[in-house]
């Protein structure tokens, strides 16, 4: 099976759609499947307290500055559309709120990402399912009582969905990866497990949940990790990309099949070394 492979953005654009199409660009040459942003609609999200308070950025001093230049909006998103189109790449968004996701209906993503901070969102977890468009469920910071009742909510809706192990800190050690949470998930929920990434820059984590089933798998992607924003330093460059993507690639080839039978490079071996009983 081939393994589906999602370059997040999210933030990592700064506001700016021009580096969000550089990024887009960068994900198509490395090999990815599809790029993923954030939409949030800001008053709905956060609370006044949080909105007022300081945060000095490169967009003034209160987090709600800082939240509203990270935010796009139509003409930016119809700008995304657009370049992906022509890039043949698939694109989607991570809805925070319920308005949020009624605009980004206005395209035809190709599948939803519930983050997992929302996934306790139930209002929205029950809109997105009732949506029917495939969607991939991040379980960062859930207990499984809390994955429960969202998974119900989608088989209430016969909606398609695809849980994603996730260690919610930016960035964690390899020691806190928890890779076999993806057997865990799967043997419980009987579905597809993936893995949204996290970690240090780097690859072994991703690898290892492609060795270990992961069908799907998203990483932070930036062009250069020194830049301003919270998910910069757990994302990969553009070189840390395309070793990604072909080292999962491998993997898939190495993996190979469930069935076991002699393959038919093994069959000169057979006749020279295989014992062979005397009647």
């Amino acid at each position: 099976m081939k393994t589906f492979t999602i370059a997040e953005i999210g933030i990592n654009h700064n506001g700016d759609v021009e580096i969000a199409k550089k990024l887009i660009l960068q994900a198509k040459n490395s090999g990815f499947d599809a790029v993923k942003f954030q939409k949030r609609t800001v008053e709905n999200v956060y609370s006044k307290k949080e909105l007022d308070s300081q945060r000095v950025s490169p967009w003034g001093k209160t987090f709600r500055e800082q939240k509203l230049g990270l935010e796009f909006e139509k003409k930016e998103f119809d700008s995304i559309d657009k370049y992906c189109k022509e890039l043949k790449i698939d694109w989607s968004c991570s809805a925070w709120d319920l308005d949020s996701l009624k605009f980004l209906q206005i395209y035809e993503l190709k599948f939803h990402k519930i983050a997992s901070p929302m996934l306790t969102n139930y209002p929205l977890v029950e809109a997105i399912a009732k949506s029917k468009i495939k969607t991939f469920i991040s379980t960062g910071m859930s207990t499984l009582d809390e994955i429960d009742k969202c998974i119900n909510i989608f088989k209430k809706e016969s909606s398609n969905y695809e849980l994603m192990h996730c260690v919610s800190h930016y960035p964690f050690e390899n020691k806190d990866a928890n890779l076999n949470i993806i057997n865990t998930l799967r043997k419980r929920y009987n579905c597809n497990v993936g893995y949204s990434g996290h970690e240090k820059p780097g690859q072994l984590i991703s690898w290892t949940a492609v060795a270990l089933g992961a069908t799907s798998i998203e990483r932070h992607i930036t062009f250069d990790r020194s830049m301003y924003g919270s998910d910069q330093a757990a994302s990969l460059e553009e070189e840390g990309c395309k070793k990604l993507i072909k080292g999962i690639r491998a993997i898939e080839i190495c993996l190979g099949s469930e069935e076991k039978k002699i393959l038919e490079i093994e069959q000169g071996s057979v006749q020279k070394l295989k014992y062979k009983a005397i009647d």
